[in-house]
C-alpha cells in the first residue's frame, strides 16, 4: 500500500488499511553510520532508508548487511609455508 505517514506516496509493505503496521507505527530516521549509502533518500520529513524501516537496529550488532557505503575487508593470506616444501614446488 502507499505510505500516508512519513514517506508519503511511496509503496510500503508495512502500510495497512488502518495505518502503518510497523512497530511504533512510523519509520525511523537514518543514523550517522548510514550516511553515504545509496539506499537512503530524503523526504519532506527527513532522511530515511528505502529498504529498512528502523536503521539503528541493523547497525546494533555490527555492520548493516544492506549498506552500500561499507566495504568488506579482504583477509590477507598469512599462511605459514614450510620453506622445504616451497623449494620443492619451485623446481617443477
Amino acid at each position: 500500500m502507499i505510505c500516508t505517514t512519513l514517506r508519503k506516496g511511496i509503496d510500503c509493505p508495512f502500510m495497512a488499511a488502518n495505518g502503518c503496521s510497523y512497530n511504533g507505527g512510523l519509520c525511523h530516521e537514518i543514523i550517522e553510520k548510514c550516511h553515504g549509502c545509496s539506499r537512503i533518500k530524503e523526504y519532506s520529513s527527513g532522511w530515511y532508508c528505502t529498504v529498512y524501516p528502523e536503521p539503528p537496529l541493523k547497525w546494533k550488532n555490527g555492520k548493516c548487511n544492506l549498506a552500500t557505503n561499507v566495504v568488506a575487508e579482504s583477509k590477507e593470506n598469512n599462511l605459514k609455508i614450510n620453506p622445504l616444501k616451497a623449494s620443492k614446488r619451485g623446481n617443477n
